[in-house]
């Protein structure tokens, strides 16, 4: 879901267009506030976490200051003047902030910006910035379809556990996703090709890739963008993450890696050569990955006796959890782990930072498809392999 469920302008890096320092000022005015208040811009220059404080008084605040480049930010109101330790503590985690906060992410860039509303800075209007207008416009293009995939979701919250376990209905829910996301894409490209000149597009950019990005997909869009864009700091780190991914986009030789099975001895990709391998990506605490295992388990018996295996490559860090969930979901291929989490080392060499993710590897050792699941590996499986 969160594929699908974008904070297109939130919380993303710093985005740069200019190298001269530019003055910005944001007025708020909230109507009807009531009791004194304290409200929080929150901004990242570089790697330096910016925090600015302003007294409401009725209703009414306001920063100044100076930016390098347009970037993202986010402005909290303090209802209960608690205090920034405070209010911290009670309103966030590692889960990120609770329902009860009050704020707006927003793009702060040269000029004059004025924020709307009326007792809640999260329902405010922002009014007189043209990278907040084209993200405006961005969030009401792809909300048709955020709203679909939470009627996709909801659906899957509601099968029975019978259904649950059903590869042939983990692989229905999947194909609405599928066809979900070529229709986001197409919509993301067509504002980027709209609106090249704008930071936005970055942002449109970045979820033009889907669960299993590739290089040869997003270069393309990303050289439609102009010079200002691409040479910003939110556009050289795009640069360097299409960088990163040509070295397993499809053709590319796959990087080589060794993990401990579930018995502590060292299995290497390498050593799995002359076979088709799906290297899955996947943890027991995954959700989608452990609903995904029904059709990987039916995929494995139809295709194991044609050259045909899996290579699990486990993102626990619980050694128990690890061995119960492949017991309980019947994975009966190879699995391995450096039992690291997100800082599985394997998933680090080939750019993971979302699962379930897969890798198809030929007998030769080439990347032949990724991040295909349900019927769509199944095709892809039948292509290679031949029909069963």
């Amino acid at each position: 879901m969160k594929k699908f469920l974008f904070a297109i302008a939130a919380f993303l890096p710093a985005l740069a267009f200019a190298q001269n320092a530019q003055q910005y000022t944001v007025k708020t005015r909230l109507s009807t506030i009531k009791g004194p208040a304290k409200a929080y811009l929150v901004y990242y220059i570089g790697a330096n976490n910016i925090i600015d404080s302003a007294d409401v008084v009725n209703g009414e605040f306001s920063f100044e200051g100076v930016v390098m480049e347009p970037l993202t930010a986010s402005l909290f109101i303090d209802h209960n003047n608690m205090g920034l330790k405070k209010y911290i503590d009670q309103n966030f985690t590692a889960a990120g902030p609770s329902k009860s906060v009050d704020g707006l992410g927003f793009y702060l860039e040269k000029g004059n910006t004025t924020i709307t509303g009326k007792d809640s800075i999260t329902s405010a209007v922002i009014t007189g910035s043209p990278t907040n207008d084209d993200d405006k416009a961005l969030r009401a293009l792809v909300k048709t379809v955020v709203d679909k995939a939470k009627t996709i979701a909801g659906d899957a919250q509601k099968a029975t556990v019978d259904q649950q376990r059903s590869a042939a209905f983990q692989n229905a829910i999947q194909a609405r996703y599928i066809a979900l996301q070529k229709e986001q894409k197409e919509l993301l490209k067509n504002f980027i090709a709209k609106h090249p000149g704008s930071i936005v597009s970055l942002a449109a950019l970045s979820n033009t890739a889907g669960p299993a990005p590739s290089a040869a997909d997003i270069e393309p869009l990303f050289n439609q963008l102009s010079a200002e864009v691409k040479n910003s700091e939110g556009g050289m780190q795009i640069k360097a993450a299409i960088d990163r991914l040509k070295i397993t986009d499809l053709g590319s030789t796959a990087p080589d890696f060794s993990q401990n099975d579930v018995n502590g001895l060292p299995v290497q990709l390498s050593s799995l050569r002359g076979k088709y391998v799906l290297v899955d990506f996947w943890a027991s605490w995954c959700g989608p990955c452990r609903q995904e295992s029904p059709n990987k388990v039916k995929l494995y018996n139809k295709y194991k006796g044609k050259n045909f295996t899996v290579l699990g490559v486990s993102l626990d860090q619980n050694k128990a959890s690890w061995l119960a969930a492949i017991k309980s979901d019947g994975l009966a291929w190879t699995q391995i782990s450096d039992l690291k989490g997100w800082g599985n080392l394997a998933a680090r060499l080939y750019d993971v930072y979302s699962i379930p993710q897969s890798f198809l590897i030929d007998p030769q050792g080439k990347i032949v498809a990724k991040g295909l699941r349900g019927d769509e590996l199944d095709q892809k499986l039948e292509e290679l392999l031949g029909k069963i």
